[in-house]
């Protein structure tokens, strides 16, 4: 590699949206760093959208995972070929070792009770905490929004998650909604785009329902999840269940506030300065860890401690301080 050849980093991130998001802030501290870099991301298919639009992309190569470590294998006859400046492995995996590279970067989930963001910045050890970023181009922002048009500020709403388990109630979701949007709720007469993917339509559906017709904006099934996050960019306040779509929301800057049950906010809570959590009285350790009863296998809501009041509570403490803060910067 001569001076004048650009950097190539080889980026090996997860299969899951949420954890792919959480994982684009190492990539976003790299590309400053090193902005000439070309970037190669190695990713599951349903993450691999988040980084079309990543400025410097030389690849994306989906990593459809099969038998005997298949995809790992596709991987390295893909990449072997050439020396990487840098291989950036989240997996854990012995991959890096593999190839020639000049640095090697390898974060393995260890058991601590620290957020996903924190380890992240230990374990690679990062100037400072990786905050999520995803990239979007104009032409894809532009699009969001003419889709969106003017009109009263947006409510997006994530009623559905890919666990039965992890979904609060259809019905407080939409109650919730009705007190936010009311007279006396953050955002009056707010307009609601309810999210979830094609195959969640029949759990987001109640919700979109329940919202007037001329305050509807459906967005179940949005086929690419950037030009979902363009429009999650353009609302308000966000609220909804733990799912990629709660991080995707996160990372949009918007003020994002997750609901917690069978999972663990202290790992997974959606990651900025205006995220914020509520879970079910009963902590992640007594529904899961120390429950015999558990069974991951079913798909019952576990979520039905965790009421509207608290709900709406925790929302309006999270735009109030969002609010308190954006008027601090004003003056």
């Amino acid at each position: 590699m001569t001076p004048s050849d650009p950097e190539r980093l080889l980026f090996i991130t997860s299969t899951r949206i949420g954890d792919a998001v959480l994982s684009s802030g190492v990539l976003a501290q790299w590309i400053e760093a090193h902005p000439r870099t070309r970037v190669t991301v190695a990713c599951g298919p349903l993450a691999a959208p988040l980084f079309d639009d990543l400025p410097g992309l030389e690849r994306l190569h989906p990593m459809v995972r099969s038998g005997r470590a298949g995809h790992w294998w596709q991987l390295w006859r893909a990449s072997t070929g050439r020396r990487w400046s840098a291989v950036i492995d989240l997996r854990g995996s012995l991959f890096a070792w593999t190839v020639r590279a000049g640095r090697r970067l390898v974060c393995r989930a260890e058991k601590r009770r620290e957020h996903r963001i924190e380890e992240l910045a230990r374990q690679l050890k990062l100037p400072a905490l990786p905050t999520p970023h995803l990239w979007v181009s104009d032409r894809r922002q532009r699009q969001a929004d003419a889709r969106l048009g003017a009109g009263p500020p947006i409510l997006a709403v994530g009623p559905s998650a890919n666990w039965g388990a992890k979904q609060w109630p259809a019905e407080r979701f939409a109650e919730a909604v009705a007190r936010l949007t009311g007279p006396d709720g953050i955002l009056p007469g707010a307009r609601v785009a309810v999210f979830a993917a094609a195959a969640e339509r029949d759990q987001a559906k109640p919700v979109l329902d329940a919202v007037p017709a001329e305050r509807r904006l459906p967005c179940i099934g949005i086929p690419h999840l950037l030009d979902a996050f363009a429009i999650l960019r353009r609302c308000s306040f966000y609220f909804g269940n733990d799912s990629g779509m709660m991080h995707l929301a996160a990372a949009a800057g918007i003020p994002t506030l997750g609901l917690f049950g069978p999972s663990p906010e202290w790992r997974y809570g959606p990651w900025g300065d205006r995220a914020a959590v509520v879970r079910t009285r009963e902590s992640y350790e007594l529904l899961v860890v120390d429950n015999p009863a558990f069974d991951h296998r079913c798909q019952d809501t576990l979520m039905t401690s965790l009421t509207v009041d608290a709900v709406t509570t925790a929302a309006t403490q999270l735009w109030r301080r969002t609010q308190a803060r954006l008027d601090g910067v004003a003056e």
